[in-house]
């Protein structure tokens, strides 16, 4: 009996990990109101653009859509792209499928990426993601 358990641990172990969701070509998020260099005051509003894609909220598993995750100060590594995008003040999630939100940073420069992530919170393979901008708040 424990060798048959463990046989079936070392097939489930050995499976390969949930394939991430596909992203469709040419899909693109951006930043509306915000440029590289911007200088704004806390608390400011981010303003989320996305082409060749649509917006559903997190749990809503619908083809060619995600919702938005503002990353501030920080990236993703290469694992962090093929699992859930952590949840903290440097890793925020609009998983209700918001396209804007106000974010209260203390003075001083910080860069802030965009990242849309599947219904899972998993970035999407290829990833839809901006270009990081700094911005300072004064």
């Amino acid at each position: 009996m424990a060798l048959a358990l463990l046989g079936l641990f070392a097939v489930a172990s050995s499976a390969p990990a949930a394939a991430q969701t596909p992203s469709p070509e040419g899909a693109k998020v951006y930043f509306i109101n915000l440029k590289d260099g911007a200088e704004v005051d806390s608390p400011f509003l981010v303003q989320f653009g996305l082409s060749g894609m649509g917006v559903a909220p997190a749990g809503v598993e619908k083809p060619n859509t995600g919702h938005h995750h503002l990353l501030i100060d920080a990236t993703l590594t290469a694992e962090q792209m093929q699992e859930p995008i952590p949840s903290d003040d440097n890793h925020k999630h609009f998983g209700g499928g918001q396209t804007e939100a106000m974010v209260t940073l203390p003075k001083g420069q910080h860069t802030l990426q965009l990242v849309l992530g599947d219904w899972t919170h998993i970035p999407l393979a290829p990833p839809v993601m901006s270009e990081a901008i700094t911005i300072t708040v004064r």
